[in-house]
């Protein structure tokens, strides 16, 4: 059976977590999920990662890799930080008519469609981005060093932050501060959790800060909203205007939904759909223009 060469793409989406492959063939959408896929980090373990997908794809269509290869694509890796890179990987992998970016534009594609509209996404790490026209700007994601404020990797490293500041006195001591103290041991302990703590280990203290602050735990609260006025601060100079659709994407976004000033909590909406819808639409436009 003979397609068009239009309605046949290939989409690569990875990030920390996994990895997914998938193709459009006729409108019919196959997908396999592979292990973690970050390019900055570990290059050669991702690129691994893609080419078990692909061959398993491959398997999965009965079309050869080789074939695949040749397909319009659209490839968003976490860690893709300049054309470089992209490049590279692109060859790396054999790919002929590529768009590779980092895992950023498939998240915005598949949480708005072509939409105009702000996406806030806050898992581990976190960034902005404003969509209009089909074009996208974006902001933070700059890592836990630098930025991905109001993530839950931010959350939990606040959330200790200020527990110090309670045990010195220049904070109120409440539930979560007290809690946070005797889990891990003290002041000290707190100190030595944090010398080796990860991004997802500081992240998964957040819970224990959002339900606080469901339980009006003044600290907790002063945290929601500190991460709430960064989205609503960031989101406004990226041009979000009242009555634009904003997506809260990643586990922790939603929580800032209540702490949001009223008119951007009135234009809180769910994702259309997840970034591999997003990564297949953005390869159908580099299927347009290679035409």
């Amino acid at each position: 059976m003979i397609e068009s060469r239009d309605s046949t793409v290939l989409a690569v989406d990875g990030g920390g977590t996994r990895c997914r492959v998938a193709c459009e063939i006729g409108g019919a959408v196959r997908c396999v999920e592979t292990g973690a896929a970050n390019v900055s980090t570990d290059f050669d373990g991702a690129l691994i990662q893609i080419q078990a997908g692909l061959d398993a794809l491959s398997r999965q269509v009965s079309i050869r890799v080789e074939d695949m290869l040749g397909w319009p694509a659209f490839v968003g890796l976490a860690g893709v930080t300049d054309s470089e890179t992209a490049e590279h990987l692109r060859d790396a992998l054999g790919l002929t008519r590529a768009r590779v970016e980092d895992d950023r534009p498939a998240a915005v594609r598949g949480a708005l469609g072509a939409q105009d509209g702000l996406i806030a996404h806050c898992g581990t790490g976190s960034f902005l981005a404003m969509q209009s026209n089909r074009a996208m700007r974006f902001a933070g994601g700059w890592g836990s060093v630098l930025g991905d404020e109001a993530s839950a990797q931010w959350v939990g490293r606040r959330a200790l932050s200020e527990t110090l500041c309670a045990y010195d006195g220049t904070q109120v001591e409440t539930g979560l501060t007290q809690k946070l103290l005797t889990d891990l041991d003290g002041s000290a302990g707190i100190v030595r959790f944090a010398q080796s703590a990860s991004p997802a280990q500081f992240g998964a203290l957040a819970p224990a800060v959002t339900s606080a602050a469901k339980q009006g735990d003044r600290v907790a609260v002063q945290i929601m909203q500190a991460g709430a006025s960064y989205i609503a601060g960031a989101a406004n100079r990226l041009g979000w205007q009242p009555g634009r659709t904003i997506c809260l994407t990643g586990g922790i976004a939603g929580q800032y939904a209540a702490y949001l000033p009223d008119d951007m909590r009135s234009a809180v909406r769910p994702p259309l759909g997840e970034p591999l819808t997003g990564a297949l639409a953005l390869a159908k436009e580099v299927s347009h223009e290679h035409h």
